[in-house]
């Protein structure tokens, strides 16, 4: 050392032994000691204690990452910034082990009584401490790193509590401040290189204004100093890795080659700097948004939330990658920015936009290859939708998602619902009644309930583009399965109401390129006979299979057919055609006796699978009649071909150009022929069961919440729907 170094390494020893940190020592081992100048012009000594910790064993107690305390941010505008004075100074050396820490100088030999700066353990020790004091304010009020903390409030009154009861903590475990470094209750604050306040995340002034008064490098060690620097802030700046592509090129080559595409990049880097943006911290309540994209040189994402960027992300593709066609250049940039931000995007739906549009097409795709396979199992486990960015939606999301995204689509794309309130005293068709009610005169039928005019339960609907938008959406919208004229308007009249409204959706339908193209023809195969009566939901069934379908990827190329023969509700079951009894009788369990127990007959034809020993032996010892129609005369069970028919229009309409997907719509073509009204009862099936109608997308996007919605109105006593639906059916069977 010099003898200017040396004496300041004399003081900071004396000034130790003064606090009594440190003692002389008789250690058999010593290591040198260093001093090493802070921010603040002053002078940290450390000791060189690498060959201690090549022999420690190493204490794992995790440092935190600083992007995850950010994340914790979320609402804050008042902030407060601790610094411990000497933060390893207050953890004491265990006794007997003063020796491992000895030091020395020229003059002495000394061993410390307190934690040092460079063991190996030190930092998780001290982490470790940090968490213990304030493990219940971590998280909630305040944040740690190392001996920076940060406490953080919605508003000045709460934060007035969170200070009083960290400073209690603090003096109870005899932790001191350094004031000097403290900041107090303000807006904004430097904490770890960064600034926070109300609006977000940004860049430190003071750091940025290093980086744009860097000179120009002159070595390797000199680029990789710059890079070092600028790459801690990569997270604010778009397409980072692409920018720096020379410099990082620069420090793979073995000489130092500073070209006009380093000196641009090296510019790009400092200007992209001193116009970084305010990146947003993200609220896990709100939906996140993922753009990428990809070029020749390397990929980038954003990752945002209301049209705020939370994170940048880049990467420079290696030599093979750079050969990749644009495709896998595009699918790759998806699949690492999904990985950078999984611990963002899991387990909720989020958007995902990209400007390649052959990615709308990745899960229908035949023939793929190992990489790509492993890239779609990793891409299946988040929940998105696709978003091309000329505003081209293809959904790769689950049938959940999908029926979100079609709902909210539906209340964004048609006049808003508060608007009609203010359309009914201009309306042709419902000025008139409109005035009467809202001056009191005698109005029949029609009502005023929350602003909106009703004729008894059904909500009138102004002459607009709601009225066409609603037959789509019950036509053919995301629950709806393309059902002919009667059944499509007895579900729009239950809810809704306009003169001519049976003409507008005969028109509609009239027009429908998917019912002209997919429905089949109906075919004549003679008189129904009808089956007698039953006196409940679920004790007579009828099964039946629908044979021939294009295998799918399960491997099922059938569908069996149950139907309640009392409240016609059906579920459609994939199953093999190879499947025997013992298969068919225990799929029936699982599906049909799991939801609504042992059914007292079962009408079936005589397939070779329901005359055979097992099944009729299985029946007779639970005491369920087996009922088998005559061979060859499917008008037997009359009920059960009416149902396959419509379930084959129905499957149709919905696989169009892809025949093998009809096993995904199957559940989908339940849930509609369920909810659809029927001829014979006069309900639906699921009114029936149930007791009231199911929910439809019209009923959550656009019906008011009145206690007179059908969609959530109770149906009346179980008793009378049992007795009301006996008697239409007899009546039914009397008019065939």
């Amino acid at each position: 050392m010099s003898p200017k170094e040396y004496s300041i390494l004399q003081g900071i020893v004396e000034e130790l032994l003064s606090k009594e940190l440190i003692q002389h020592s008789l250690s058999p081992c010593a290591v040198p000691a260093l001093i090493v100048p802070k921010k603040d012009g002053q002078w940290r000594m450390c000791i060189d204690s690498r060959a201690i910790n090549k022999i420690t064993v190493k204490y794992r107690f995790p440092v935190p990452r600083i992007s995850d305390l950010l994340d914790r941010l979320v609402g804050a505008a008042v902030f407060f910034k601790l610094d411990l004075r000497s933060g390893y100074h207050q953890i004491r050396i265990r006794p007997g082990d003063e020796w491992k820490t000895a030091f020395k100088t020229r003059d002495d030999l000394y061993e410390w009584k307190v934690m040092p700066f460079g063991l190996c353990n030190a930092p998780s020790t001290f982490m470790r401490l940090m968490h213990e004091v304030l493990k219940p304010f971590l998280g909630k009020i305040c944040v740690a790193y190392f001996d920076d903390i940060l406490i953080y409030s919605v508003n000045l009154n709460e934060h007035i509590s969170h200070l009083s009861d960290i400073f209690q903590v603090l003096r109870h475990h005899k932790l001191y401040l350094n004031a000097p470094k403290c900041e107090f209750a303000s807006s904004s604050v430097h904490f770890l290189g960064f600034i926070l306040s109300a609006s977000g995340v940004e860049v430190d002034p003071r750091k940025v204004e290093a980086i744009r008064e860097w000179p120009t490098p002159k070595s390797l060690f000199e680029v990789r100093s710059f890079h070092g620097l600028a790459n801690f802030y990569r997270r604010f700046i778009k397409g980072f890795n692409i920018i720096v592509a020379p410099l990082t090129d620069c420090l793979k080559a073995k000489n130092f080659n500073w070209t006009a595409a380093q000196q641009n990049s090296f510019e790009t880097i400092k200007m992209a700097l001193a116009s970084a943006p305010v990146l947003a911290v993200p609220d896990f309540e709100k939906p996140f948004y993922v753009d990428t994209d990809a070029s020749a040189v390397g990929i980038g994402a954003v990752l945002s939330q209301e049209s705020k960027p939370i994170e940048f992300f880049s990467e420079k593709l290696s030599a093979p990658r750079q050969k990749w066609s644009t495709y896998e250049q595009e699918l790759y940039a998806v699949v690492r920015a999904l990985k950078q931000w999984e611990h963002y995007l899991l387990h909720q739906d989020f958007i995902l936009s990209s400007d390649n549009k052959a990615l709308q097409y990745l899960n229908s795709q035949k023939n793929i290859s190992p990489m790509h396979a492993r890239w779609v199992i990793f891409l299946q486990k988040f929940t998105f939708v696709l978003q091309h960015k000329e505003r081209r939606l293809n959904r790769v999301a689950d049938a959940l998602s999908r029926r979100a995204t079609l709902l909210s689509r539906l209340q964004t794309k048609i006049t808003g619902l508060q608007e009609m309130k203010t359309m009914y005293a201009t309306d042709a068709d419902f000025a008139t009644y409109w005035e009467q009610c809202t001056t009191g005169k005698p109005c029949k039928d029609f009502t005023i309930r929350h602003g909106f005019l009703f004729k008894a339960n059904a909500l009138c609907i102004p002459h607009s583009s709601w009225r066409q938008h609603l037959i789509k959406e019950t036509h053919c919208g995301s629950l709806a399965v393309h059902v002919g004229r009667t059944k499509t308007l007895s579900q729009l009249q239950i809810r809704f109401y306009w003169p001519h409204i049976a003409r507008d959706v005969a028109r509609f339908i009239e027009r429908c390129p998917v019912c002209q193209e997919f429905k089949g023809n109906a075919q004549n195969t003679g008189l129904y006979t009808p089956l007698p009566t039953p006196d409940s939901i679920w004790e007579d069934l009828s099964i039946d299979f629908v044979l021939g379908l294009p295998r799918t990827k399960n491997g099922v190329d059938s569908i069996m057919v149950v139907v309640d023969r009392f409240s016609k509700m059906s579920h459609f079951i994939p199953c093999k055609k190879t499947f025997d009894a013992m298969h068919v009788a225990k799929l029936f369990f699982k599906e049909i006796v799991r939801l609504h127990g042992l059914p007292r007959s079962i009408t079936s034809d005589r397939d070779v699978k329901f005359i055979s020993h097992f099944w009729r032996e299985l029946w007779k010892r639970l005491h369920t009649e087996i009922k088998l129609s005559s061979a060859y005369h499917p008008q037997t069970d009359g009920q059960t071909e009416v149902v396959n028919r419509t379930l084959g229009n129905m499957l149709r309409c919905l696989v169009q150009d892809q025949p093998k997907k009809w096993e995904e719509m199957l559940s989908h073509a339940e849930f509609s022929y369920n909810s659809m009204q029927n001829r014979s009862t006069g309900r639906c099936p699921f009114s029936i069961v149930y007791t009231k109608m199911p929910n439809n997308v019209t009923d959550l996007a656009i019906l008011p919440k009145c206690r007179s919605n059908p969609a959530t109105q109770a149906a009346e006593g179980f008793k009378d729907v049992v007795e009301e639906v006996h008697a239409r059916l007899q009546k039914s069977n009397f008019e065939v």
